[in-house]
């Protein structure tokens, strides 16, 4: 099974991962981003309130954030989508 998914064999339809991988389009690395800082943005604000105890803290660095590391993302993605290494 992992086999499978590492190397894409067992597939019946027409496309690759090497083919799917190359078409990324922007739009798909915003979608994915902002997933997964909502993800991110949550486990930063509960690991905020426990360490603080105060929720308005919390929310404000998990506010701050947010921001920051989506644009980070969508950058990195950016670079490695452009990197032939391993597709």
């Amino acid at each position: 099974m992992i086999d499978q998914v590492l190397t894409n064999s067992g597939q019946n339809d027409k496309t690759t991962y090497k083919t799917d991988a190359a078409k990324e389009k922007p739009i798909r690395s915003i979608a994915k981003s902002i997933s997964w800082r909502i993800i991110g943005t949550l486990d930063t604000m509960i690991i905020s309130w426990i360490v603080t105890g105060k929720l308005d803290t919390a929310l404000l660095i998990g506010g701050v954030e947010v921001i920051t590391k989506m644009v980070l993302y969508f950058f990195h993605e950016r670079i490695w989508n452009s990197i032939k290494w391993g597709k």
